[in-house]
């Protein structure tokens, strides 16, 4: 919806900020009714976003036109402004209005202050410039730009509750450096798992290594695991059907588990293949309960 423009700036100006304030509160209830998470709208906080991802280091990229959209977050500490950066309470009327009415009259916006995450954006100083210059319609905005590199990328489906499971994946990567290609292939739910995978690599590794008296960096053993260990499982649970629920990392971790349980053995075998078969197609199946009861079993 265009601007409204009455030839009145300073009037129109009011109507806009009134306008983002009401756009704000139905964005919240139509969230809400789509029952989308409760931080969809919440602006994200530049220094947890830091800490999740892995600072490596910036660089300075200059002038920029950046696309408005590609804004959702902050180095401010304040929430004066959701995601979209429209107001979140009547604190910033003055200012914004101040801004809003002097772009009404012709007046340009001096550039505004971000750091990029990948394709994300988080203003350092220009709150108020890039919140009306969202109600006023703009797709871009001009900004002095400051690249932080990341260990993990971020993308724009990024949110507040994704960051542990952001910072869980950095150590896992850490503890086992895969290649960039590789990494895409593993995804997990739970941030917790990241940490008892790591462990299962570690301990792959140190089998190898007892089996072939070679000693191999982490980056070796990482390398391996997923191109003999890992990538066939995956393959093989494919086609004998017993990637059941969730993704294939965790499908992985789950027989890879039961496998160790049932037969004590690190190895596939088609009698271990069938043995699972038969437990995860038992009717009262549940991973903790069938965990709980093999583990008896065994002692």
């Amino acid at each position: 919806m265009p601007a409204r423009d009455t030839g009145l700036p300073q009037a129109d100006a009011q109507f806009d900020f009134g306008r983002q304030r009401r756009r704000r509160a139905l964005a919240r209830i139509a969230a809400r009714m789509r029952l989308e998470p409760s931080d969809v709208n919440v602006i994200l906080p530049f220094e947890e976003v830091v800490a999740a991802l892995g600072r490596r280091g910036e660089r300075s990229l200059g002038l920029q036109t950046i696309p408005l959209d590609s804004i959702v977050g902050t180095v401010d500490r304040g929430r004066e402004f959701d995601r979209a950066f429209r107001p979140t309470s009547g604190r910033v009327r003055l200012r914004w209005e101040r801004i809003a009415t002097a772009v009404r009259k012709g007046e340009a916006m001096p550039p505004i202050d971000v750091y990029r995450i990948g394709e994300l954006h988080f203003v350092k100083d220009g709150h108020h410039r890039v919140s009306v210059a969202g109600a006023l319609g703009h797709e871009v905005i001009e900004a002095w730009v400051t690249e932080i590199i990341t260990e993990l990328g971020a993308d724009h489906a990024i949110r507040l509750a994704d960051l542990p499971l952001k910072s869980h994946q950095r150590l896992f990567f850490e503890r086992v450096p895969l290649p960039p290609d590789a990494r895409k292939e593993i995804q997990l739910s739970d941030e917790w798992r990241y940490a008892a995978l790591a462990e299962a690599v570690e301990a792959w590794g140190f089998r190898v290594i007892q089996s072939t008296g070679e000693a191999m960096s982490r980056a070796q053993v990482a390398e391996a695991w997923f191109h003999e260990e890992y990538k066939p499982v995956v393959e093989m649970l494919r086609e004998a059907e017993l990637i059941r629920r969730g993704t294939e990392t965790e499908s992985y971790m789950r027989v890879a588990q039961l496998r160790y349980l049932i037969l004590r053995t690190h190895e596939w075998t088609d009698e271990v293949i069938e043995r699972l078969r038969q437990e995860l197609d038992h009717p009262s199946w549940e991973e903790d309960t069938m965990v709980r009861r093999l583990r008896k079993e065994l002692r």
